[in-house]
């Protein structure tokens, strides 16, 4: 398979947060209230509540399947490896399609709150002045021709911002969303002191049927939440901005939908938050600040509040939705022209198509229909995406490595997949048609087009394997490379282990099963285990194929039980040599010019950690130049300094007249060094010297520092670094 350009990852912690917070906070809060409020009266503060913890389990669900594959069109790609690729059709197709008509929406459906801005009357009487024929043959938004121009100008706008990257359109979004915040602030808080106790009487005589099918009309208003998960490709450092982010937004979420309602529900009481002028009241929002204000000024605030709302909703839903074609089309379920990036990392290809789709909604559809009948859509895919994890966790592959793992596993998610059909069946049987209609549409895709395209099957075939049916192994080698991408978790002893690693320079005309042996031998000498059995352990997974070699590098690993701590033992060839490798099938070949074996133990019961160190090593040997370093090295410390990352050790020589010299003649225990970093490797005319506390260090000493990243930095700061002196 030909490497594919990949997209950048720009988005930090504030990024996420700012996309998931921002596409929340829209029509739910600006719209939405009036007809929620209509139903269950002063207990529709009770139905955000429950809305917003219903949907808890699918958002949790969705972290784990996002930390544990960070790709673009995050909810497609979790559908297609955990369900096979016809689902992550379906599912493919239809949040696309949700997205576009998301964004459609929220670029109508600030209309109403245009019109109550000074200008935005004037704007119309004065359009209405100009007969142009192109004008008057546009479709209308609300029988307007400038909020049609308007909505179409944005989508143009945001377009090209998106094209520009993500990390401009994220940075974007963030100003959007810090307004947004500010104004939601100023509306609770001068709200609060304006709520009247008298409005909330009789807050359950709508009775509690009433109340549960509002929680299912407003548990749409959080469904945005995880949409950011669409880009988490882009996501820097996902295994921990990915949940922080998204737990940030879902409590900003249902903190300000709730209080938001105390306030509107409590200064205007539910008549005012549900009606004006005798009809359902499109502008709650604005009602109520004015009533807090005394005069039209707060609702020229608020308007401009929502405004900022539904521009956050439109600039985060064209970045979210053309991610879902870039993925699609690289995994040949669509065509190939979707899936490319430019220099930049852009898909802008798949930009430029959702923008035109939105577009053509705006101007010949109804966005403000058919979005309602879309969301079901979304729970349906939410459900799915419950019964995933459950698929993935049963599947039993080491490689299923998320950086967060939901609690209450399965409860969560069974109540999760149950709730999601639940509020499918409150929305109504149109919903159901809409969602049944998408499916159709996308299986008739999926066997025109894609069935002949793809050769792959989801997790659920590993579930099916331990039943003694079928499996899909390429979805192992995909999780594994991806774990190779993610890298280290902060707690991975992987420094440690190098630094604690014995090495085995051998000698000329040395084997690998001579190498193997003596490798054996160094690592039975400390652990619970005969050298024999190592050895045999070692030599059957290279045998089988188990033993990853590539680019002059041999990987023999082993997980044992009754270990607490990984181990390592290095060893070099410098003439090479001939490994005799297997494959599942029994065959085998011969790889030549094999120059740096890592023999790698750990613990049985930690899989995930054993493939992430792995995956750590195997990163460090794909660097361009790692071979002629590693032959070149002059000491073992030098080998495993190539090993080390390099923001996580120093390398400095004890000289006089330096920096340095104020640490002659210091034991190592007196060093003041940062908490976290610590003296691993000393080496002193030629030998290694085990460091202890007690160890004096001398003049000429050549230091290896270990530790996290902050403290190395500082230690850097202070003592810059010296590469080794080859001259020995």
């Amino acid at each position: 398979m030909p490497i594919l350009p990949q997209t950048k990852k720009d988005l930090g912690l504030f990024g996420v947060y700012a996309l998931a917070t921002g596409v929340t906070l829209s029509s739910g809060f600006f719209l939405l209230p009036s007809f929620a409020t209509q139903m269950a009266g002063p207990a529709v503060i009770l139905a955000y509540l429950l809305a917003g913890l219903l949907m808890l389990p699918p958002m949790l669900s969705k972290i784990e399947l996002g930390t544990a594959m960070p790709r673009s069109g995050g909810q497609y790609f979790f559908l297609d490896r955990c369900l096979g690729p016809m689902v992550g059709t379906i599912g493919g197709l239809g949040t696309w399609l949700a997205l576009i008509l998301k964004t459609s929406f929220a670029l109508v459906g600030m209309s109403a709150y245009i019109r109550i801005l000074p200008w935005g009357e004037l704007a119309a009487l004065e359009m209405k002045h100009i007969n142009m024929v192109l004008w008057e043959s546009l479709p209308t938004v609300d029988g307007d021709y400038q909020l049609t121009l308007v909505a179409v100008g944005l989508v143009l706008f945001f377009g090209a911002l998106n094209i520009l990257g993500a990390k401009k359109t994220t940075i974007f979004q963030i100003v959007l969303v810090a307004v947004l915040i500010s104004f939601l602030g100023w509306f609770l808080a001068s709200g609060s002191f304006a709520v009247k106790s008298i409005h909330f009487e009789g807050f359950f005589d709508e009775g509690h049927n009433n109340i549960f099918a509002t929680v299912g009309l407003v548990f749409i208003s959080y469904v945005g939440v995880t949409s950011v998960i669409s880009v988490a490709g882009e996501i820097k450092n996902p295994e921990r901005n990915l949940p922080l982010g998204l737990f940030f937004a879902i409590g900003t979420a249902i903190i300000i939908y709730v209080l938001g309602l105390w306030v509107m529900i409590g200064v205007s009481g539910p008549e005012a938050v549900t009606f004006a002028n005798g009809q359902i009241n499109l502008t709650p929002v604005s009602t109520v600040a004015a009533d807090i204000t005394g005069s039209n000024v707060g609702a020229y605030v608020m308007a401009i509040a929502a405004i900022v709302a539904f521009l956050s909703v439109a600039n985060a839903g064209i970045l979210s939705s053309s991610r879902y074609p870039l993925a699609m089309s690289r995994d040949q379920l669509l065509p190939s022209v979707l899936g490319k990036v430019n220099g930049k990392g852009t898909p802008v290809v798949g930009i430029v198509v959702s923008a035109g789709m939105i577009v053509a909604v705006i101007m010949f559809l109804n966005p403000l229909e058919i979005a309602k009948l879309a969301s079901a859509f979304q729970l349906l895919m939410f459900s799915l995406l419950c019964l995933s994890v459950i698929v993935m966790r049963e599947a039993k592959l080491d490689s299923y490595d998320p950086g967060y793992r939901v609690p209450f596993y399965p409860w969560l998610q069974i109540f999760g997949a149950i709730a999601c059909i639940w509020v499918i069946y409150m929305m109504g049987w149109k919903t159901v048609i809409f969602s049944i209609g998408i499916i159709v549409v996308g299986m008739i895709w999926y066997f025109m087009y894609a069935i002949h395209r793809v050769d792959r099957y989801g997790a659920i075939y590993h579930v099916f394997e331990r039943l003694g049916r079928r499996r899909f192994a390429a979805l192992d080698t995909e999780l594994r490379e991806i774990l190779k991408e993610k890298g280290l978790r902060a707690h991975d002893p992987f420094d440690e282990i190098v630094a604690k690693a014995r090495v085995v320079d051998a000698a000329h005309g040395s084997t690998f099963e001579e190498i193997t042996r003596i490798a054996a031998e160094e690592l039975a000498a400390i652990l619970p285990v005969t050298a024999q059995s190592l050895l045999e352990g070692f030599l059957q997974g290279t045998k089988v194929g188990a033993t990853p070699v590539t680019s002059g590098v041999a990987l023999p690993h082993l997980r044992l039980p009754d270990i607490e701590h990984s181990i390592m033992v290095i060893a070099r060839s410098k003439d090479g040599l001939a490994i005799d490798v297997g494959d599942v099938f029994g065959g085998s070949h011969e790889e030549q010019s094999i120059h740096a074996i890592f023999f790698l133990i750990s613990p049985e019961d930690d899989p995930s950690q054993h493939l992430r160190l792995l995956a750590q090593l195997a990163g460090h040997v794909d660097k361009e130049g790692f071979m002629a370093r590693w032959l070149s090295a002059h000491s073992n410390q030098e080998m495993k300094e190539i090993l080390l990352r390099d923001d996580r050790f120093l390398s400095i020589r004890l000289e006089k007249a330096t920096d340095t010299e104020e640490l002659i003649g210091v034991p190592i225990r007196s060093l003041s060094f940062p908490e976290d970093c610590l003296v691993a490797l000393i080496q002193r005319r030629g030998h290694m010297v085990v460091p202890r506390g007690s160890t004096l260090l001398e003049e000429g000493d050549q230091l290896t520092v270990i530790g996290d990243e902050r403290g190395i930095r500082s230690l850097k700061d202070q003592f810059g670094t010296t590469p080794f002196d080859t001259e020995e």
